[in-house]
């Protein structure tokens, strides 16, 4: 059975928000986690009678509406839209490239910045007084919002220009799990060493990879250690705030109101990404051109197995030219599993089944490819997983090779949780 999105109760511990902001949320009814774009009391006055600039997408929502239309009505002038992968209003397919456009429902320019440029420009941010984020993420490193995240905070701080997080709960903080990524493997869908669930809400995430330095921009990190010293300074006396979530813990299974993506359907489907997802970087078929991507996953050359799962790949809104496009496909449907780590077992049974091992891997375009030019390995973070796959060893062996760079994590992590585990 299936868990569409919406909102659901959740006892949670009430928490006000962040930093010195002077305010608190009244009147709430605190069996409801409450994300930080719904608390406008706390952060709208730092907005009033400024130029704001705000990354957003369709999942950036007050109540029953858009986060933008909300801020447009209550007097808020929204100068530019910045849009992440999957466009501002999330109808875009995974990867594919979105341009600029106008937002036809509301006027304002929308800047992408999953296509021609991936950071905000000095030009795109002239006579922007303050920048606003607003993302729902899923806690996954290659889900690529993260690393949105990180460059937008670089051109708030290269540029002078105050940021306020407003932070939603995260459907897949309960757990840390994975692979910790090798820098020598960095991409957009992996910026930082973080285990592939890392456990920690936008908000939280956002102080870990500004308090550790981890900024890709020398600049960026000199303007943040200036503006965390300083008590305040003329230009700039509100720099980085994160509006905290209410009645949400690191225990809370938080039901997302609005699919984050458009091959994250189903809660089912968010919790069984960050161990499915892997096989994009196989010839395995994810599931994606199906009702239940990530949920899914098979092969043409499965045939043989009668007792597996059969499904059919079509073009539809999240997958344009699906792997196997109109083709039955055989392997599994796991969407009844209870999710609550990053599991390996179903590569290995893949791999395992796999006809035409050589070609499980999707190979790169370069003739003399590297380890670090595999899309796998981009994913996993590491040369070593694929080859431990190829190796035969079990799942209980790979995953007692990450340990210790898991426990290291999870120190760094523990530094910057807002939440109570």
């Amino acid at each position: 059975m299936h868990l569409c999105f919406k909102r659901i109760s959740i006892i949670g511990s009430f928490i006000i928000c962040i930093l010195s902001t002077g305010y608190a949320q009244t009147n709430i009814n605190d069996t409801y986690i409450i994300p930080g774009a719904e608390r406008m009391s706390v952060y709208l006055p730092f907005l009033q009678n400024k130029n704001v600039a705000v990354f957003a997408n369709q999942t950036s929502i007050v109540g029953n509406q858009t986060l933008i239309d909300t801020l447009i009505k209550l007097g808020i002038s929204i100068k530019v839209i910045f849009s992440p992968e999957h466009g501002f209003r999330g109808d875009a397919g995974a990867g594919d490239v979105v341009k600029d456009n106008t937002d036809n429902r509301t006027g304002i320019k929308v800047v992408s910045l999953y296509g021609a440029k991936t950071k905000p420009s000095s030009e795109d941010l002239k006579n922007i007084d303050v920048m606003l984020f607003d993302i729902q993420d899923v806690g996954v490193r290659f889900y690529t919002f993260i690393s949105s995240l990180q460059l937008y905070m670089e051109a708030a701080f290269e540029n002078s220009i105050p940021l306020i997080i407003l932070d939603r709960p995260n459907p897949n903080g309960f757990y840390v799990d994975g692979p910790v990524l090798d820098t020598n493997f960095r991409s957009f869908v992996g910026m930082q060493p973080v285990p592939v669930v890392y456990g920690m809400t936008i908000g939280e995430y956002a102080f870990m990879i500004a308090g550790e330095r981890w900024l890709s921009s020398k600049k960026a990190n000199d303007k943040y250690d200036f503006y965390r010293t300083a008590k305040q300074t003329p230009d700039t006396p509100l720099h980085f705030t994160v509006i905290k979530c209410l009645n949400y813990t690191h225990q809370s299974k938080y039901v997302l109101p609005v699919k984050p993506s458009p091959n994250l359907p189903f809660m089912g489907s968010v919790y069984c990404y960050p161990s499915i997802c892997l096989f994009e970087g196989t010839v395995i078929s994810e599931g994606r051109g199906t009702d239940h991507p990530f949920e899914i996953f098979g092969h043409p050359s499965f045939a043989f197995s009668k007792d597996l799962f059969s499904f059919i790949p079509h073009s539809n809104e999240g997958a344009k030219d699906p792997k196997f496009k109109d083709q039955v496909c055989y392997g599994w449907n796991i969407s009844s599993k209870n999710i609550s780590s990053f599991d390996v077992k179903w590569l290995l049974m893949a791999y395992k089944l796999f006809p035409d091992k050589n070609n499980f891997f999707l190979k790169p375009e370069n003739k003399d490819p590297q380890p670090e030019d595999y899309f796998f390995n981009k994913l996993a973070g590491n040369a070593e997983l694929m080859q431990q796959i190829i190796a035969g060893r079990s799942a209980d062996e790979i995953r007692k090779s990450w340990q210790p760079k898991l426990e290291a994590f999870k120190k760094i992590r523990k530094k910057y949780l807002l939440y109570k585990e």
